[in-house]
């Protein structure tokens, strides 16, 4: 199997690698009633295979409600041109109870099989911080982590780094006492000594579902905090304008690029960060989904809740996801400053026809969209995260957000499981159509629905992987 481990030195370089076969995805039974493990599975979606769009294997964590969120590699390109490095391992950190799984996915690719579990206790006492989300791999040969909090739940965005081989904890990244008020997500760029990161909300305030008057009471995230790679520092803090929780972060994947974007899920828009002149950061808006004004829901407007964004390795292309309003959005962002909509697509949401919401009034769509149905399956939930195949053409999509708020938002998903879906993407003039072929029905998993989420190629992907 063609892994990116060959270290191609360039995101077109790696366009070029093979077709995915491969997809690896944490499923969370945290919060859905049925008491087991979370746990990795794998997916075949190679068309040619007699299991394509199925779960080929499941491996479940030793211990109950974990809530396995995001993964990452013990190394990536940005690593390219050691040998002695080989992306064998995936870093599965949990956001509630904070333990991070070592994952060996090379021994046996279709069945991987857990290498070390670091346990909560350790990076408490090292770190002092819990509540983990983000991996990324380092040219160091570390792998670093972000966490949303500290032991008690209280907000503190700091950096907890791993040595590669052992997976031993190392201490934090940022210096003693500099951690950010909050946390999330986070992308470097070591060519213009930075990296930026996100924020969602303290542990204690998001942990058990949604309450609007948080936000009133300023309790979600607001910022971008800018960082002295080098120095391991911050340096900058940005606020952004209509920006309420910033939460997935890219820098364009040239590592020249001095700008990219962030998507604010609660504020519903696509900023773009960029360097200026003077060495300083600077933040503008750059893609605004209006809010609906609804009847039978939560609150009187529903924003769209944009919860992923991706890059095309080339740079040519945004994606997002609006959770709540059920479409997936391409943009043409030849011009960064001004993305153009070439492709969208409703795959759910929570304002189909026939369902509790009426849309009182909508500032983009005539009428409200149907639901969606793939092989006889009425899709639960919206589009949620989403992943790119290296040559930009296929779009794979799953439903669940983060198990508290799937069973806030979408009770029906806790009851019928979360699916994975395939878009075919047109490259060429922008466009995205629903594969009708392929469909993972987590509903139907052998202990009961299950909630998937982030995936992850073998080889690496456009979420993964940081060139320098």
């Amino acid at each position: 199997m063609w892994e990116m481990r060959t270290w191609l030195p360039f995101p077109l370089e790696a366009m070029k690698g093979p077709r995915e076969e491969l997809v690896y995805l944490p499923c969370i039974y945290r919060n859905t009633g049925t008491e087991a493990p979370d746990y990795l599975a794998t997916v075949d979606v190679n068309p040619k295979s007699p299991q394509y769009s199925q779960v080929i294997h499941r491996l479940p964590m030793p211990n109950l409600k974990d809530e396995l969120h995001h993964s990452g590699w013990n190394t990536c390109s940005s690593c390219f041109g050691d040998s002695t490095k080989s992306r064998t391992k995936l870093v599965l950190p949990s956001l509630i109870s904070s333990r991070v799984y070592v994952v060996d996915v090379a021994t046996e690719p279709r069945a991987p099989k857990l290498h070390k579990v670091v346990e909560p206790k350790e990076i408490h006492a090292k770190c002092d911080l819990s509540y983990l989300h983000t991996s990324h791999c380092l040219a160091s040969g570390e792998v670093m982590i972000s966490a949303l909090g500290d032991p008690k739940g209280n907000g503190k965005g700091g950096f907890v780094l791993l040595d590669g081989e052992t997976f031993e904890v190392k201490g934090t990244w940022e210096q003693p006492g500099g951690a950010a008020p909050m946390g999330y997500d986070f992308w470097y760029q070591p060519r213009h000594n930075v990296m930026i990161s996100t924020e969602w909300a303290a542990p204690n305030v998001l942990r058990d579902g949604f309450n609007p008057a948080d936000v009133e009471a300023g309790l979600y995230g607001q910022h971008l905090h800018v960082w002295d790679w080098q120095r391991h520092e911050k340096v900058q803090t940005l606020t952004l304008q209509d920006g309420l929780i910033p939460l997935e972060i890219r820098f364009l994947h040239n590592p020249a690029a001095d700008q990219g974007f962030v998507g604010c899920a609660l504020g519903s828009n696509i900023q773009r960060f960029y360097k200026n002149q003077g060495g300083t950061w600077s933040v503008e808006k750059v893609i605004q989904v209006p809010p609906k004004k609804v009847k039978g829901w939560i609150l009187p407007e529903m924003p769209s809740l944009i919860t992923d964004i991706l890059l095309s390795l080339d740079d040519r292309f945004l994606y997002f996801s609006n959770w709540l309003h059920g479409d997936l959005r391409q943009y043409d962002i030849s011009d960064p400053k001004r993305p153009r909509l070439v492709g969208q697509i409703f795959l759910g949401g929570s304002i189909v026809k026939g369902g509790p919401v009426q849309v009182l009034e909508d500032q983009e769509l005539k009428c409200q969209p149907e639901p969606l149905v793939v092989k006889g399956k009425r899709v639960a939930g919206g589009p949620q995260m989403i992943q790119l195949s290296l040559d930009g053409t296929r779009l794979y999509v799953t439903t669940s957000l983060y198990s508290a708020w799937d069973k806030q938002f979408y009770p029906d998903l806790i009851r019928e499981g979360s699916v994975m879906l395939q878009i075919d993407v047109d490259t060429v003039r922008g466009g995205l159509k629903l594969n009708p072929n392929f469909l993972v029905d987590f509903g139907k998993e052998p202990l009961g629905p299950a909630l998937a989420h982030e995936l992850r190629y073998p080889g690496g992907d456009c979420s993964s992987d940081i060139w320098l």
